[in-house]
C-alpha cells in the first residue's frame, strides 16, 4: 500500500493533480439505502431505426450528482458496457436543462450539479442498438427485441446497486408479447409496468419480446415455475413436438437431481430462434438469454451441436449467479471485476452443460462422445500456445484483455480456454474422485455440496479457491491444491480425464457427425489435425495451427485459397488432395493462394492423410464416462 501511494504521489507531482481529480469525483459505492426510487421508462417501439428511447426520474439532493452507465457486466466478466451506443443525453430539473460533464478519466460517469430546490432530475437518452454485427450484437429486428437494462439505464453513483430500488416500464410494439423474470404490476395499453425491484436484480432481468411468441411450461404443476419464452422470425419456427418438449422438461428435473436445491423463485429461458437477431448465451439468476438459428426445433437432427446452450446457461443459476467467485462480485456495475476463478464459474458450467445435455436426452450417447472428442482434441493437439507460453489460469484474464475480439492466431494466443480447458480439468477431477474413493464419490457429490444449499435463495454466495479445495477434501482427502494448480498453471495436455474414464482419443480419416455439423454451421472445412488449417466459405483461411504443416509452408489467416493442385478450390478437392498425398508420398498438396493483391503457389509437405477426432473404448478399464453421462 505504501509503495502504491508513493507511486501515485510521484505521478501526480509529475503531471499535476488536475488529471487525477476526476477519479475522486466519482463517489465510491456505500452499503447504505438510496433515498427514493429510480423510475425508468423505455420506449422500444422504434423498430425501423432500432432505437430504444429511455426516460428516467432520479431522486436527487442539491449538490453534486454522478450518474453511471454500467461498465463491468456480469456474465461478460469485462468492462464491456456498450457506452459507444449511448446518444442524445439530456438532463433536466423542474423543466430546465442541467449541464452535464463526462468524467475524462472514467467515461462511464456523468457529473451534474443539482440546484437548490430540486429533489429529482429527469434523464433522457437513446440507446442506438447495432444495425449490423460489425457494430455489435443485433438486439432489435422487425420481429423481436432483446432489452438489456444495463444498456438502457443510468444509475446514481455512491451506492451498492442492490440498495437502489427501481420501478421500470416498457412500451412494446403493438401486439407483441414478452418473457422476463420481472413481475408485472400493471398494463397500460402496450406499456407494461413492472413491480419495484432492486437495481442489481433489474439489470439481471432482461426481456425478450416479439411478434411471434410462445411460452411453454418446463415444470408443470411445480410451485417454482420454469418456462421457456420463445420468440422467432416467423410463427412456423415456434412449433415444438411433444418429444422435444419432454427433453427440455427432463433438463429441469436432472438439474434438480444433481443439486438438490435451486436459486430462484421462478425461472425463464428467454429463447430466440432467429437469423436476424444475434445469437446469444448469457446467464442470469432467474432467467437466461439464449439465441440460436431459426431451425432449432424444425431441423432437430442437424442441431445437436448447439443443444448444450440451454443446459449451460441454466447451470449458471447455481454456478456463477448464486455461488460466485469472491473477486468477481462487485458492489455495483462500475467497480472492476477480477476473473481468476472463471475456470470454476465457466469451466465447470461448460462441463455440466455437456453432461446435462446427455443426461436429459438432448444428446444421445454417440452425439455426446463425438462432441466431447472435439473438445479433447483441442487440448491434445489444437492449442500449441497452451503447450508453450500460456496456461489456463492466464486465460481467465481474456475477457478483460480481448473482450472476444477476433485474434490472428487463436490456437497460439489461446482465448478464454478456461471454458473448455476448465471443462477438461473437471472431467479429470471426476475421474480422480472415483479412483481415490473406489467409486464411492464423484463430481456429483461436489456439485451438491458446493452449490446445493439455501433452496430458493438468489442472494449471491461468494467463494475462494481455498473453499473449492476444502469442499473437494471434505469429499475425498487428497492434495487438491497441488492437483488443480498443476493443471491450471502448467503446460501439459488436458485429456487425462478421457483416459481415466475408460476411453481413448484417436484420429481417423472419417469425420464424425459432430465434425460435419460444425463444418456445415460455420460454412468451413476443418483440416486442423491434418494440414493444420481451417478453410471457410469461398476459400478464406481461418485459423492456421502454429508450427503446423500449413504454417510452415507459409499460409496465414486471411489468405484465400484459389486453387488446389491446379483446379478451382472447393473443400472436397482439398480433401482429395490430402488423401492423394498420403497414398503417394511424392505428391504434395499444392495451393494457389491470394494474399492481399498478390498470388503465390504454396506446397504443403504433408503425407499422413485426413485426421478427425473420435472417442473409442479402452476395454481394459471400466466405462465411468457412461456412468457420468447416464440420466439420474
Amino acid at each position: 500500500m505504501k509503495v502504491t501511494r508513493l507511486a501515485s504521489a510521484l505521478v501526480a507531482a509529475a503531471f499535476g493533480l488536475g488529471s487525477f481529480a476526476a477519479l475522486a469525483d466519482v463517489p465510491a459505492p456505500q452499503d447504505v439505502p438510496f433515498q427514493g426510487t429510480l423510475k425508468i421508462n423505455v420506449d422500444a417501439t422504434d423498430l425501423a431505426h432500432r432505437v430504444f428511447r429511455v426516460h428516467e426520474v432520479v431522486p436527487a439532493q442539491p449538490g453534486p450528482l454522478t450518474l453511471l452507465y454500467p461498465q463491468w457486466l456480469p456474465g461478460n466478466h469485462s468492462p464491456s458496457g456498450p457506452i459507444d451506443k449511448l446518444a442524445g443525453l439530456v438532463v433536466t430539473a423542474n423543466g430546465k436543462p442541467l449541464p452535464w460533464k463526462r468524467d475524462t478519466l472514467n467515461v462511464y460517469a456523468f457529473h451534474v450539479d443539482v440546484p437548490q430546490g430540486v429533489n429529482s432530475v429527469e434523464v433522457s437518452f437513446e440507446y442506438l442498438s447495432a444495425q449490423n454485427t460489425r457494430e455489435g450484437r443485433v438486439v432489435m429486428t422487425p420481429e423481436m427485441l432483446n432489452l438489456q437494462w444495463n444498456a438502457n439505464t443510468l444509475y446514481p453513483a455512491g451506492y451498492f446497486s442492490r440498495r437502489i430500488m427501481a420501478e421500470a416500464s416498457v412500451k412494446f410494439p403493438v401486439g407483441w408479447q414478452f418473457g422476463s423474470a420481472l413481475e408485472v404490476a400493471s398494463h397500460d395499453g402496450d406499456t407494461v409496468n413492472f413491480k419495484p425491484i432492486g437495481y442489481n436484480d433489474l439489470v439481471d432481468s432482461p426481456i425478450y419480446a416479439g411478434k411471434y411468441f410462445k411460452r411453454v411450461d418446463l415444470d408443470p404443476g411445480s410451485k417454482t415455475p420454469v418456462h421457456m419464452d420463445i420468440v422467432a422470425d416467423a410463427a412456423k419456427y415456434l412449433e415444438i413436438t411433444p418429444a422435444q418438449l419432454k427433453l427440455h422438461q427432463n433438463l429441469v428435473q436432472q438439474m434438480y437431481k444433481l443439486y438438490g436445491a435451486h436459486h430462484y423463485d421462478h425461472y425463464d429461458f428467454l429463447f430466440s430462434l432467429s437469423d436476424k437477431m444475434s445469437g446469444n448465451g448469457l446467464e442470469h439468476h432467474r432467467s437466461s438469454e439464449d439465441g440460436v438459428g431459426t431451425d432449432y426445433f424444425t431441423e432437430w437432427d442437424k442441431n445437436a451441436v448447439v443443444r448444450d446452450l440451454l443446459p449451460h446457461e441454466f447451470n449458471h443459476s447455481w454456478d456463477g449467479k448464486y455461488r460466485r467467485p469472491a473477486d468477481l462480485w462487485t458492489p455495483n456495475f462500475n467497480v472492476p471485476m477480477q476473473d481468476s476463478l472463471l475456470w470454476v464459474y465457466e469451466g465447470q458450467t461448460q462441463f455440466w452443460g455437456y453432461v446435462m445435455a446427455a443426461r436429459s436426452g438432448l444428446w444421445n450417447e454417440d452425439q455426446a462422445h463425438d462432441i466431447l472428442a472435439l473438445v479433447a482434441a483441442t487440448y491434445d493437439r489444437g492449442r500449441p500456445g497452451l503447450a508453450s507460453w500460456r496456461n489456463i489460469q492466464d486465460t481467465t484474464n481474456d475477457p478483460i484483455i480481448a473482450q472476444r475480439a477476433p485474434l490472428p492466431y487463436r490456437n497460439y494466443q489461446a482465448s478464454e480456454d478456461y471454458y473448455s480447458g476448465g471443462q477438461m480439468i473437471w472431467l479429470d477431477v471426476d475421474a480422480k474422485l472415483r479412483e481415490l474413493s473406489h467409486d464411492k464419490h464423484s463430481i456429483d457429490d461436489f456439485a451438491k455440496a458446493f452449490f446445493g444449499m439455501d433452496n430458493g435463495s438468489f442472494v449471491t454466495n461468494t467463494y475462494t479457491f481455498d473453499e473449492v479445495v476444502k469442499t473437494l477434501n471434505d469429499i475425498q482427502p487428497f492434495d487438491w491444491t497441488g492437483y488443480l494448480r498443476g493443471r491450471l498453471d502448467g503446460h501439459g495436455p488436458l485429456i487425462g480425464g478421457i483416459e481415466s474414464h475408460g476411453w481413448k482419443l484417436v484420429y481417423s480419416d472419417k469425420p464424425s457427425a459432430a465434425v460435419k455439423a460444425v463444418e456445415m454451421r460455420r460454412h468451413s472445412a476443418d483440416f486442423t489435425y491434418s494440414l493444420g488449417v481451417s478453410v471457410g466459405k469461398d476459400g478464406e483461411i481461418g485459423d492456421v495451427l502454429w508450427d503446423g504443416p500449413a504454417f510452415k509452408a507459409g499460409l496465414s489467416p486471411g489468405m484465400t485459397v484459389i486453387a488446389v493442385n491446379g483446379h478451382d478450390y472447393n473443400s472436397d478437392a482439398l480433401k482429395d488432395a490430402v488423401t492423394a498425398a498420403a497414398a503417394d508420398k511424392s505428391q504434395s498438396v499444392e495451393l494457389l493462394v491470394k494474399n492481399f493483391d498478390e498470388y503465390k503457389t504454396v506446397r504443403i509437405d504433408y503425407h499422413d492423410g485426413l485426421k478427425y477426432p473420435h472417442l473409442v473404448r479402452d476395454t481394459g478399464k471400466p466405462d465411468t464416462l457412461g456412468l457420468l453421462l447416464k440420466a439420474r
